[in-house]
């Protein structure tokens, strides 16, 4: 029997490549169909179907008759007990991993706000699980910090102060992280998808040979089985992938700045201190820092910024999208932005990009005007208070995703929303402004 095609299958066509035969073809309906005649069942396909919608069939034989038995089970293969055992020894090992870890980035004693922002994830998770949160501080001179660490949700911090960990580098930062994973044993480790924290979790997650899912949106927990549910776009973002590490621990995670949302701090509370005795020898080391230059150039952080103007396809050509996206943030204090599609067709540069190709944002207003809303872009944006589209395909998906929608031609609306915007920004600041009930469109 030839490899069969479940209702799961969403035409993604990643098992046409796979197939050795040619056995795989996409009907008409975008589904995916089998040559039974070329199938040979290899199952090459099967593995990397991203949703399983693929299934190896297989004959099932009644051999009672041809042994001379009827109704006995059969012996389990020397194989099969030996997979049993593994998984029962994979577990019992396990088992030892508990709490989980939040890397707090830092530099010259200022905690980067994703790591706060992973603080609260945190919480959440090791509420579930009923463990420990704690952080884990590396660097030089920053004792004092762990107090505001606590108040953001840290049961415990480990805090390492050496001055072979004042700069950053992999390769000090990776030899201390690596031995408290294995002194302490967390079962889950979350970084920030930062420069430091996504060179720092590759470096820790080979030296622990453990997985790591890069770039979640959203993070949960298998109660049962005790593992961490790492969601992330996949294939160029047209399905969410959730990533689990069964045989493996830790299980690590980055995440983007301003995916996830800050907790409210509790002033005063209180946690425990852990200092760790870790030698750090400079002689050994294969790396120094000579020196830190900062850029002096112009400095983009549309993260930081509380209005967000951004334009995509929809505007037309670049001539439509600067007069649109630029005046209407210039009347109300705000910044640009582009999707995707706007970058690439040169109407804006790429540190303007928004989505999960290019940055996180999460103002507490956002204008998404001429952007139909892919799955890129609205992971990108879900952090915002509001979400304000303008979009002249009434079908078009940032309408499921905003709190007030336009249907129509932005280049035509925006004008006439100038004047009253300006007038209304002037008397009114940004941060008076409150979210709506959410999924209000006029058309």
């Amino acid at each position: 029997m030839a490899v069969k095609v479940t209702p799961a299958c969403m035409g993604c066509q990643a098992c046409i490549a796979s197939c050795p035969h040619e056995a795989l073809f996409i009907n008409e309906d975008g589904v995916c169909q089998v040559i039974e005649d070329k199938c040979a069942e290899c199952s090459e396909c099967v593995g990397v179907c991203p949703v399983a919608a693929l299934e190896l069939a297989t004959k099932q034989v009644d051999t009672s008759k041809e042994l001379g038995t009827q109704n006995t089970p059969a012996e389990a293969s020397p194989l099969e007990n030996q997979d049993s055992q593994v998984a029962a020894q994979l577990t019992g090992d396990l088992a030892k991993y508990k709490g989980v870890w939040v890397f707090i980035e830092q530099r010259e004693g200022e905690i980067a706000p994703v790591s706060l922002e992973l603080l609260g994830a945190g919480r959440r998770l090791s509420d579930k699980l009923g463990v420990e949160l704690s952080g884990v501080i590396l660097g030089y001179k920053i004792s004092g910090l762990e107090a505001k660490l606590y108040e953001y949700g840290a049961d415990k911090v480990y805090l390492l102060d050496n001055p072979s960990l004042h700069y950053y580098r992999a390769e000090t930062y990776m030899q201390v992280f690596v031995k408290l994973v294995q002194q302490y044993l967390p079962e889950i480790i979350l970084m920030g998808a930062t420069t430091t924290g996504r060179d720092l979790a590759g470096a820790v997650a080979t030296e622990l040979a453990t997985g790591l899912t890069a770039d979640c949106t959203v993070l949960d927990i298998d109660l049962e089985k005790r593992l961490l549910l790492a969601t992330r776009p996949a294939f160029g973002g047209n399905i969410m992938a959730t990533i689990v590490s069964k045989n493996h621990r830790p299980q690590m995670a980055t995440v983007r700045p301003k995916v996830m949302k800050m907790a409210d701090p509790v002033t005063g509370r209180q946690g425990i201190l852990i200092k760790p005795e870790i030698t750090l020898n400079e002689a050994d080391m294969l790396t120094k820092v000579l020196e830190i230059v900062k850029d002096q150039g112009d400095k983009i952080n549309l993260q930081e910024a509380e209005i967000i103007v951004a334009g995509g396809r929809g505007l037309g050509d670049k001539e439509n999208f600067r007069k649109t996206c630029f005046s209407l943030a210039e009347a109300i204090g705000g910044k640009v932005g582009g999707s995707r599609a706007a970058v690439e067709a040169g109407w804006i540069e790429p540190k303007y990009q928004v989505g999960q190709t290019g940055v996180t944002v999460a103002p507490k207003i956002y204008f998404a005007l001429g952007i139909s809303g892919a799955i890129q872009h609205i992971v990108g944006i879900r952090g915002s208070d509001i979400i304000i589209a303008i979009n002249t395909d009434p079908d078009a998906p940032i309408f499921k995703e905003c709190t007030y929608g336009i249907v129509g031609d932005a280049t035509q609306i925006v004008p006439s929303l100038i004047e009253p915007l300006k007038e209304l920004f002037k008397d009114k600041k940004s941060n008076d402004v409150t979210p709506g009930k959410g999924g209000t469109r006029c058309a």
